[in-house]
C-alpha cells in the first residue's frame, strides 16, 4: 500500500480489475498511477513510443459517465491496455514502425481494439514494433526496444514492445499478434505470457486476406490468469473476419482450475530438425519436472515437420507480397532490406512453390491431428537461443548452424504456426546469465481452456510470474 492506495503497478491485472469493480479505485486514478510509472521507466526500455494519456482519460471519464456501475463496465472494467503499433486506435498514430506511415492517424479502432474497448479496456499507448514484421523490435522511426531483464539485449519481436512494457510494469495487459512467432518469442524473452489462439477466436484488423490462417491476434499479460481475462475480452465474431465465431459458452477465467484428468505431454527441444543452443535445451528439459508435479505423463515425441521450413517461407512471402507488394513501386527506398527481400521473394517465386507449400501445410496439419490422438500437449522451447545483443539485426548462427534469413532463427515458432494449433507461451526458468527462458505449450485446435489451465499449474510451480514487474536492469 502507498498512502492508503494499493501499489497498483505491482498488482496484477486481475487484482486491479477487482479494485475497479469494487469501486475502490477509478479508471482515471489507475491511469494517473500508470502514467507516472511509464514516465519514469520507459525512457530506459522504449516499449511505448506513442502515448496518449490525455485521450485515455477522456475515454475513461466517458466510461465512468456512461457506465456508472463498475460491474457493468465489462471484463476489464476500465483497465488501461497497451496496443501494438500494428493495430489501430481511433484518432492515434499507427506507424507499423515505418517511415512510410510515420504520420498516419487511424480513423477508427480496429476489430480487436473495439472488442477491448467494448469490454471496458482503455487504450493509452502504442507498443513498439519492427518495421512491418520481424523478430527484433527496432526501427528507424522509434529506435530499439530493450529487454528489461538486460537492457543490452533484444526484447524479441514483433510484439517486443508489448512484452517489455509488461515485464517493466508499464502495462498490465498488451495486445500482440503472431505470424511466425511475433507473440511467442518476446513472451519467452521477457518472462511474460502470450496466447497465439486458434485462427478465428480473436478478430483481426479487417484482414486483407480474410481466409489466411497464418496471422492471428492474441493477448499478452504478466501471468496466466491475466492473459485468460484478456482473452475473454477479445474472443468473439466480427463481420469483416469470416473465420471468427462466438466465444466458448464458459469463460477462460472460469476454467483456469480445470486441469485435464489425464495429461499426456510430449516434449521436443528442436522439433526433430532445428539447431537449439545447449543452454536452452538444458533449461527447458529441466523444467519438465513441473509437468510431472501436475500428474502428467511426459515423453519425448513430436509430429514430423519435414518440409515445413520451406513451406512456411513460401507462404509467408506470398502473404507479405499480397499485402505490401505495392509498396515496392512507391516507397522501396524507405523499406528495410529484409522486408524488401521477403516481398520480392513472394513476387518472384514460382506458382509451383506456393502449391507445394500448401500441400506440405495440409500434410503437416493432418500429421499433427494424428499426433494429438495420443498426446494432449506438445511442449517446445519458445526460442532457439537466448536474447541476443540489441545492436544485432538478427543472429547469424545458432549452435554452429548458419542462419540465412532474418526469420530463420525463429523457426521453432513459425513451424508451429503451420499447424493452426493454439499456443500458450510462458517462462519456465532462467539462463546461466539470468535471462528468462520460455516454453510453447501447443494443443489441438480449440483447446485454449485446457492449455491455459495447464499453463496456470506450470506457472505456480515455476514461480517466475510473482517476480514481475521488474526494474530495468543493465548487466
Amino acid at each position: 500500500m502507498l498512502g492508503g492506495m494499493p501499489d497498483l503497478i505491482r498488482s496484477t491485472a486481475t487484482e486491479v480489475v477487482a479494485l475497479l469493480r469494487a469501486g475502490e479505485v477509478s479508471p482515471t486514478e489507475v491511469l494517473d498511477a500508470l502514467e507516472a510509472h511509464v514516465t519514469a521507466t520507459d525512457p530506459v526500455v522504449n516499449a511505448l513510443p506513442i502515448r496518449f494519456f490525455d485521450a485515455a482519460r477522456v475515454a475513461a471519464q466517458r466510461l465512468e459517465r456512461d457506465r456508472p456501475t463498475p460491474t457493468g463496465r465489462g471484463w476489464l472494467a476500465g483497465l488501461p491496455v497497451a496496443v501494438k503499433d500494428y493495430n489501430d486506435v481511433g484518432g492515434q498514430l499507427t506507424t507499423n514502425g515505418s517511415p512510410i506511415n510515420r504520420h498516419h492517424v487511424a480513423a477508427e479502432s480496429d476489430a480487436m481494439v473495439r472488442r477491448l474497448e467494448s469490454h471496458g479496456g482503455v487504450p493509452y499507448a502504442k507498443t513498439n514494433v519492427p518495421e512491418f514484421a520481424g523478430g527484433h523490435t527496432d526501427n528507424t522511426v522509434w529506435g530499439a526496444t530493450r529487454n528489461p531483464w538486460d537492457t543490452g539485449r533484444t526484447a524479441g519481436g514483433s510484439s517486443g514492445g508489448s512484452a517489455a512494457a509488461l515485464a517493466s510494469g508499464s502495462a498490465w495487459l498488451a495486445t500482440g499478434n503472431d505470424l511466425g512467432g511475433s507473440l511467442r518469442t518476446p513472451a519467452g524473452y521477457n518472462g511474460v505470457v502470450g496466447v497465439r489462439p486458434t485462427p478465428g477466436l480473436v478478430p483481426r484488423k479487417q484482414p486483407p486476406v480474410p481466409f489466411d490462417a497464418l496471422w492471428v491476434e492474441g493477448p499478452m499479460a504478466r501471468n496466466v490468469a491475466d492473459v485468460a481475462l484478456m482473452l475473454d475480452a477479445l474472443a468473439g465474431p466480427d463481420r469483416h473476419d469470416p473465420l471468427t465465431h462466438e466465444p466458448p459458452a464458459r469463460s477462460f477465467v472460469e476454467r483456469l482450475e480445470e486441469l485435464p484428468p489425464r495429461l499426456r505431454v510430449a516434449y521436443s527441444p528442436d522439433l526433430g530438425l532445428l539447431p537449439v543452443d545447449r543452454g536452452v535445451r538444458e533449461v527447458t528439459e529441466g523444467a519438465l519436472h513441473h509437468f510431472a508435479s501436475l500428474g502428467a505423463e511426459v515423453t519425448s515425441a513430436c509430429p514430423d515437420f519435414t518440409g515445413a521450413h520451406d513451406a512456411f517461407q513460401a507462404l509467408r512471402a506470398q502473404l507479405l507480397a499480397t499485402i505490401n507488394g505495392h509498396l515496392l513501386e512507391t516507397d522501396r527506398d524507405r523499406i528495410k532490406d529484409d522486408i524488401v527481400w521477403n516481398i520480392e521473394l513472394g513476387l518472384t517465386q514460382p506458382l509451383t512453390a506456393v502449391q507445394a507449400a500448401e500441400r506440405s501445410r495440409g500434410e503437416l496439419i493432418h500429421r499433427t491431428m494424428d499426433f494429438f490422438a495420443d498426446h494432449d500437449l506438445l511442449v517446445v522451447p519458445s526460442a532457439q537461443l537466448d536474447p541476443f545483443p540489441v545492436g544485432w539485426t538478427w543472429p547469424r548462427d545458432i549452435d554452429g548452424t548458419e542462419q540465412h534469413t532474418y526469420v530463420d532463427w525463429i523457426a521453432i515458432t513459425f513451424l508451429i504456426t503451420l499447424t493452426a494449433c493454439p499456443v500458450v507461451a510462458l517462462p519456465c526458468g532462467f539462463s546461466a546469465e539470468g535471462l528468462p527462458v520460455g516454453l510453447q505449450l501447443v494443443g489441438r485446435p480449440g483447446s485454449e481452456s485446457e492449455l491455459l489451465a495447464v499453463a496456470a499449474g506450470l506457472e505456480r510451480s515455476v514461480g517466475i510470474a510473482a517476480q514481475l514487474p521488474i526494474s530495468p536492469r543493465e548487466r
